[in-house]
């Protein structure tokens, strides 16, 4: 696993070992940030939950994001968030907060640019989660929103006031990103 452009570009990052997490393949990644890149300039704050690794929140500060939030429940996950922030030299530019996502959504109290949520496949449960963080004030008017997600678990087109504006597909991986009255 490594950050794959920008500042850290190269840098390996480590993975916690026998925990759920699973990572985001370098091609996933790409496309995620490809994406991003075409539908916003405005990277200033961003928020990463089900961070495992820290990896998506660290290839957007590579990618020039001001500060990046990052949420995960597993406090061994957390503490490697924090290495690989140290190593990529983002740890000024960050906060790892180590609770659930649902639990995030009641004190994280600002907007966010984007929205990063690479939650667990098997978590069938996402489109409530994606349905909370809709009606929250984390989401903003210009936010964008990406959650990946199984193929064999789709998500709706529409979770409160977000719409699907985009969505790709490789493998058994699906990126669907969102933005509040589907305006790109």
């Amino acid at each position: 696993m490594r950050v794959i452009a920008g500042r850290a570009k190269g840098h390996q990052l480590k993975a916690p070992r026998g925990t759920a997490t699973r990572p985001a393949t370098d091609l996933v990644k790409g496309a995620i940030f490809a994406i991003l890149e075409n539908i916003t300039g405005d990277w200033a704050q961003v928020l990463d939950l089900f961070s495992g690794s820290g990896q998506l929140g660290i290839e957007a500060l590579s990618r020039g994001a001001g500060w990046v939030d990052f949420v995960e429940r597993e406090p061994r996950c957390c503490a490697i968030i924090k290495q690989n922030l140290a190593k990529t030299g983002f740890l000024n530019q960050a906060h790892v907060y180590q609770c659930s996502v649902s639990k995030a959504f009641a004190f994280l109290d600002k907007e966010y640019n984007i929205i990063l949520m690479d939650p667990p496949y098997s978590d069938s449960s996402i489109g409530d989660l994606i349905h909370q963080l809709a009606e929250s004030r984390l989401v903003g008017d210009s936010s964008i929103v990406v959650v990946t997600h199984s193929s064999l678990l789709p998500l709706d087109d529409t979770y409160g006031a977000l719409n699907l504006i985009k969505e790709h597909r490789h493998g058994d991986s699906c990126i669907a990103v969102f933005r509040k009255g589907g305006a790109s």
